[in-house]
């Protein structure tokens, strides 16, 4: 038996108005001090308004959010006693969001103990979460994933529960109109990888293959479009639909290798997010190579790359992704990455536990030791193809 878990989706130009349509008297808004001098969020608090709504704002949340900002929103949360939970940004601010959201409810629960297996929280009773978001990546408007960052131990806690969803994501393209070039190749890579990874691990399954395969094809066509030109509205709306949808698709069958060493890179290095697991993308195939070879071969058709005779589908696969990554000028080597080879060669042992523990590796279609993990990091740094 299996689950298939979304949110109430409002998706399209002028998405958010719907908030002028809630019910409720207070509102909690979280974000960061970035949204904030963007405008964004007046034109959240005028919507909330015409609702009748009152908000206040928690604006501290920071890249890679950590267990000391959740606890500091939980305290004001608590104070305030909001009916609804306002996330405006990227993954980092809605991740920070569902934490909280969960203090705020569950009192008896700490963030860092969210796991699959605590059933019944019984959300929505004193707040509804509602998730707005202003890059085209994460897909966490629509997902029950939260990523935070412990501090103190170096590490990326990737926690799960599928009752932590959003009870309404909000996709409105106008929102990410503002996304430099940078964060919206970024923010573009993640959602592939989010997809890719989501089509071929090990719990893919038929309600999520359909929007996985549709969110390849939105990247490849319409993501150096949106880095090219940011007022190109039609590539703004069609990445942000594709980031939802890749969301919602790999929530609802998980991510794989490149994850775990994306979650390893960034814990040491601060490698932004959907940098890393980009990064790591094309790698991964290549090592997974030909376990999911029929997969590889299913994602060429569908973005229309020819296979020659003699080469893997896997191998085109990966050199396409680099292209790509070339093309919205992000870095296909952890060197390209400016990570200086004294620090890699000095982390590499943390490197490696944080990639053996993370669960996102669990359901790799291959999964590597830790001889294989160290030679699949120094390959990565030197941008050399895996051929083991």
């Amino acid at each position: 038996m299996w689950y298939f878990v979304v949110p109430e989706v409002v998706f399209g130009q002028d998405a958010l108005s719907h908030l002028a349509e809630l019910k409720g008297k207070t509102a909690f808004i979280v974000t960061d001090k970035n949204i904030v001098n963007l405008g964004l969020i007046d034109k959240v608090k005028e919507q909330l308004a015409q609702a009748g709504i009152q908000a206040t704002i928690f604006d501290e949340v920071e890249p890679d959010p950590s267990l000391q900002t959740v606890q500091k929103g939980v305290a004001l949360v608590n104070q305030y006693g909001p009916d609804l939970i306002v996330a405006v940004g990227g993954g980092s601010v809605m991740d920070a969001a569902k934490a909280m959201r969960v203090e705020y409810e569950r009192p008896d629960i700490k963030a860092e103990e969210i796991n699959p297996f605590i059933s019944d929280l019984g959300l929505g009773a004193k707040c509804k979460l509602v998730c707005i978001a202003t890059t085209s990546g994460t897909g966490a408007e629509a997902t029950f994933v939260v990523v935070l960052t412990d501090t103190a131990d170096q590490r990326k806690l990737s926690l799960i529960n599928r009752e932590i969803v959003p009870d309404i994501a909000i996709v409105d393209p106008e929102m990410a109109r503002a996304m430099p070039p940078q964060i919206t190749a970024d923010t573009g890579i993640d959602a592939l990888t989010h997809a890719i990874e989501g089509y071929t691990c090990a719990w893919k399954n038929d309600f999520a293959d359909g929007l996985c395969i549709r969110a390849i094809q939105l990247v490849f066509r319409y993501l150096p479009r949106a880095v090219r030109n940011g007022d190109d509205m039609e590539a703004r709306e069609k990445m942000h639909n594709a980031a939802c949808m890749a969301g919602i698709g790999f929530v609802n069958a998980l991510t794989a290798m490149a994850h775990a060493a994306g979650h390893s890179l960034g814990a040491v290095f601060h490698t932004p997010h959907g940098r890393a697991v980009g990064l790591f993308l094309p790698y991964t195939i290549e090592f997974i190579g030909e376990v999911r070879e029929e997969l590889w071969a299913e994602i060429a058709y569908a973005i229309k790359l020819e296979v020659p005779q003699g080469k893997t589908a896997a191998a085109i696969l990966a050199q396409t992704i680099r292209e790509l990554a070339r093309e919205i000028h992000q870095p296909v080597s952890l060197k390209e990455a400016g990570i200086p080879l004294d620090s890699f060669n000095k982390a590499m042992e943390r490197l490696i536990d944080n990639v053996m523990a993370d669960g996102s590796l669990i359901v790799s279609a291959r999964i590597p030791n830790v001889a294989e993990t160290e030679r699949f990091f120094n390959y990565t740094y030197e941008g050399k193809s895996i051929d083991f």
